[in-house]
């Protein structure tokens, strides 16, 4: 299957489980790797037969900074619904971190699923 891979997208938002996570915004590191047929894009070379990793940047920095959270697992789960709403994406892969919060370590979540509005077309 083909991919769309988007690594690298900084947001920032209010997120977090421990007391003041909430209180100002922090950045989050996405990456995003989206399986969908782009036999038909290939063919056309139109943008709407593929999908726009412009519009799906925008979306994810979006839906960071208007939603808040405890959990970076609750946050991947609606930057995920978010990409699923493409009905032509196979399976896709949303990983999130929150960079400088441990000493240097970066915690990370990843989660990976099958579209369950899938239709290829």
């Amino acid at each position: 299957m083909d991919r769309i891979v988007l690594r690298g997208v900084r947001a920032y938002g209010r997120h977090g489980a421990r007391p003041g996570e909430r209180d100002n915004p922090q950045a989050f590191d996405i990456d995003v790797t989206a399986e969908i047929d782009l036999r038909a894009a290939q063919a056309s070379d139109e943008l709407s037969d593929t999908l726009d990793y412009s519009d799906l940047h925008a979306r994810l920095v979006e839906i960071v900074a208007s939603t808040s959270h405890a959990l970076l697992e609750r946050l991947a789960g609606d930057l995920l619904a978010a990409l699923f709403a493409d009905e032509r994406i196979v399976r896709a892969e949303i990983s999130i971190a929150k960079p400088g919060i441990l000493d240097g370590a970066t915690p990370s979540v990843m989660l990976r699923r099958t579209n369950p509005g899938y239709n290829p077309r």
